[in-house]
């Protein structure tokens, strides 16, 4: 009796897995981890065709898949690594993905290995393939940690739809964020809590006025003894001040420290608490409504930066490089004539590690025009961590950067809005930088009454320049030996002049 086509498939099979394997132990180890690049491969150099197949093919779909997604869908990219929920999937994703890797790595290596191998071969590859497993292992941990990291920054310091902000714009979900808010305005705040000080002033004072189209962005300044900070005249801080932020019963000639701009955030909330109705952090919201009538903007979000953390955030990304152009104190207390315990010395790209990176944004003592210069290396400081900040940098140090962004950063930034914000910080980084000086000569040449009325004027004809119209001329023109030459003037406001080495005292 003939056999059925059953049997004769058995005999077939039962032959070819008894057919000696012909490769070495070596040749097979080395074919097995190679194949786990393309899992599936070794399969099919292992005669298992129908299940190499399908593995390669899966293999194929999803480094496809991966493919098209960073290069035709990186916003999206984004937007799933700022959302918390999404997070949790890519982290039970990524152990499964490691899990089916190890998997394949071992049945291939099971597989392809000759089956007269001696001992001493199986043990070695035994140990190669363990080695590779261990280290598949740790990469995903490592991977899952930063995933971790992340959705831990991102719930920890961005708003989430339970926040609550009194002077935070309402975005429209169904349109693009930026055709809502061509240029944005953001508050960036250097608070200090220090052991020394009861409760926190906000030394630094800044507006990003960001172009959200070119990404080109204007930084503007405001010393922190300014005095009389002004109130729109629909909030209810206008009408407990509305000839601005100091006490009239004092004689005018006086300073007023508790009355300067960097005591807002501190004395206003504990004065008159509740004043603008609910908020998260109530003084950075009355700071965005002061500032932004101040400068004549609208301010839209708030940054607020504990400078004690700074140094933790520059020591993540590896340090920053500045010019130094005069010795910056490292310490020191003018009013109680604490001298300073070193400085920084004057050279071109000097490598600041976290704490010198601090003083070089905060130090003052015997410092000529002590607040401007401040305020002129702070631009300098800024420029130099978009700078430090590449995705390379960043993504080597992500675990360190994000845990000293949870400790330092408050923001009204909502989640939601994260991915764009992410987008339009790629634009700032390859766009032009610059600063819009308020004229301290002119407008505020002691911090008692500034005029915050021309300030508001210079802003707006910096951020709105009107276009010049051509002057009409005649047909004769002058001989060229009596056309006055002219240098161009340099602009006063690009930082990558102003931060330049420049060796001499602030002016």
């Amino acid at each position: 009796m003939a056999p059925s086509r059953a049997q004769r498939s058995s005999r077939s099979s039962r032959a070819r897995r008894a057919r000696p394997r012909r490769r070495s132990a070596f040749v097979a180890l080395v074919i097995a981890v190679v194949g786990i690049l393309l899992p599936g491969t070794a399969y099919l150099v292992a005669r298992r065709p129908r299940l190499g197949s399908v593995v390669t093919f899966l293999s194929l779909t999803l480094y496809g898949a991966a493919a098209y997604v960073g290069l035709r869908k990186r916003d999206a990219v984004i937007s799933w690594a700022l959302n918390p929920g999404l997070l949790l999937w890519m982290i039970a994703g990524l152990g499964a993905i490691a899990l089916a890797w190890i998997i394949v790595l071992v049945t291939s290596y099971k597989m392809l290995r000759p089956l007269t191998a001696g001992p001493g071969s199986r043990l070695f590859g035994s140990l190669v393939v363990g080695v590779v497993c261990f280290a598949m292992t740790v990469g995903t941990a490592s991977g899952a940690q930063t995933l971790m990291a992340q959705r831990s920054l991102v719930k920890k310091v961005f708003a989430g739809g339970g926040s609550k902000s009194q002077t935070r714009p309402t975005i429209a979900a169904t349109k693009d964020i930026w055709t809502q808010l061509p240029r944005l305005n953001v508050l960036l705040l250097g608070a200090d809590d220090g052991d020394d000080r009861q409760g926190t002033r906000t030394d630094t004072v800044m507006v990003a006025s960001i172009d959200t189209k070119t990404g080109n962005t204007s930084l503007i300044s405001l010393t922190r003894n300014f005095m009389r900070m002004p109130f729109p005249a629909d909030s209810p801080l206008h009408k407990i001040y509305p000839t601005g932020f100091w006490d009239p019963s004092i004689d005018p000639r006086k300073e007023q420290s508790e009355f300067y701009l960097d005591a807002m955030y501190r004395n206003i909330p504990k004065l008159h608490p509740g004043v603008i109705g609910p908020s998260d952090n109530e003084g950075a919201d009355i700071l965005k409504l002061s500032v932004g009538e101040a400068l004549g903007l609208k301010i839209h979000y708030y940054v607020q930066i504990n400078l004690a953390g700074f140094a933790k955030l520059v020591e993540a990304l590896g340090g920053i490089t500045v010019n130094i152009n005069y010795p910056v104190p490292v310490g020191g207390n003018d009013d109680k004539k604490i001298p300073p315990s070193r400085y920084l010395q004057p050279g071109p790209n000097r490598k600041l590690n976290g704490t010198d990176a601090l003083w070089f944004a905060r130090g003052r003592y015997g410092v000529a025009t002590a607040d401007l210069a401040r305020q002129a290396r702070q631009h300098c400081t800024i420029q130099a961590l978009v700078e430090r900040a590449t995705p390379q940098n960043v993504l080597a140090n992500y675990q360190a950067i994000a845990a000293a962004g949870e400790q330092l950063i408050r923001t009204d930034i909502p989640e939601k809005l994260l991915g764009p914000f992410v987008t339009l910080g790629g634009r700032v980084k390859t766009a032009k930088i610059s600063n819009i000086d308020l004229d301290k000569k002119k407008n505020f040449p002691n911090g008692r009454n500034p005029n915050y009325a021309a300030m508001r004027e210079i802003v707006a004809n910096a951020l709105n320049p009107k276009p010049t119209t051509p002057r009409r001329t005649t047909t004769t023109r002058p001989s060229t030996a009596t056309q006055p030459k002219t240098t161009p003037k340099p602009d006063d406001g690009d930082l990558s002049s102003a931060c330049a080495y420049n060796p001499g005292p602030p002016g």
